[in-house]
């Protein structure tokens, strides 16, 4: 253990603190993902710490424990008022792309993977259907830049367009849950609007992202990739198996209270760790075509969503 800590690099050292001042009320989500920008912009990324495995990972335990501060009727209820608007948003986004891509002359396995990003749960959709099209890796680098960019942009930008727009917080939970790309900016967006937009965006996204497992085998019949991989995001069977618990074991509300606060803040450390990707190198390499085609389609899949929840929602 001692070895280990001997190991660790003057940036190693303040990434570990910054993220248990994080777990405080002190910085909520936005603040985070600067402040790891910030660092990242100074040349303070940790050297022996993997960013992206570790901010996988503690993001799928936030949205598990996110679940204990859900209720399942209320979930039956969003997943089926919106069933029909995420099904429509995938399918419109995917389409919409795969006109788009080609129309600027982009390669085609490079727009589709944005578009998809774009239709279903950013990195997390990109990193599933990659390898079923066999994509490979500047095509992948390419996508998650685009995607990241513009991810990183609605955390900031959606609540304050939400308050302009004057949205309730059901129409907020699900404007973000299909308009922001990853899970963790669409939890931190809806958070910082109110709890009742949370839980809203938190599962109407879930149950979008469910969508990566049919879209995936589809892409590898699309692209004629009969031995393509898919990788199926398992947290979310756990995040289902939280608000079993939480629903049918009552007589430990206050720890399951805990549990959904704590997991709140959790995603805090989400976005500082993501923060350390959100760098002028990053945005270099993405590139004026995949951002304007990135750009494009958050545009739309953004007015459309928008003016369907404020008709129907």
């Amino acid at each position: 253990m001692l070895e280990k800590l001997k190991q660790l690099s003057k940036a190693d050292v303040l990434c570990l603190i910054t993220c248990l001042v994080i777990l405080t009320p002190l910085i909520n989500g936005p603040g985070a993902l600067v402040i790891g920008a910030c660092f990242a912009s100074f040349g303070l990324t940790p050297k022996t710490i993997d960013i992206a495995i570790l901010t996988k990972r503690l993001l799928a335990i936030s949205v598990v424990g996110l679940g204990f501060g859900i209720s399942i009727t209320q979930a039956i209820e969003y997943t089926q008022h919106g069933f029909g608007l995420i099904v429509g948003s995938i399918a419109f986004t995917l389409f919409v792309g795969l006109v788009a891509a080609k129309l600027v002359g982009m390669e085609k396995k490079t727009g589709y993977l944005i578009s998809v990003g774009t239709a279903i749960c950013g990195g997390s959709a990109i990193a599933a259907v990659a390898p079923a099209i066999k994509a490979n890796s500047k095509q992948i680098s390419l996508a998650l830049a685009t995607v990241f960019i513009l991810n990183a942009c609605g955390l900031f930008l959606f609540p304050l367009l939400g308050h302009i727009l004057e949205l309730s917080q059901n129409q907020f939970g699900y404007w973000a849950a299909i308009a922001i790309h990853d899970t963790s900016s669409v939890v931190g967006a809806a958070a910082a609007y109110g709890d009742e937009a949370l839980s809203v965006a938190t599962t109407v996204k879930l149950a979008r992202a469910l969508w990566i497992i049919p879209v995936a085998l589809m892409s590898s019949i699309i692209f004629k990739e009969k031995d393509g991989k898919v990788s199926i995001p398992y947290f979310i069977f756990f995040y289902i198996l939280a608000m079993l618990i939480s629903n049918y074991v009552p007589m430990f509300e206050a720890v399951y209270k805990g549990l959904f606060e704590m997991s709140k803040q959790l995603l805090g450390v989400c976005l500082f760790l993501i923060g350390y990707g959100l760098t002028a190198k990053n945005l270099q390499q993405a590139g004026s075509k995949p951002l304007l085609l990135g750009l494009g389609l958050w545009f739309c899949i953004a007015v459309s969503s928008l003016v369907i929840i404020k008709l129907f929602y």
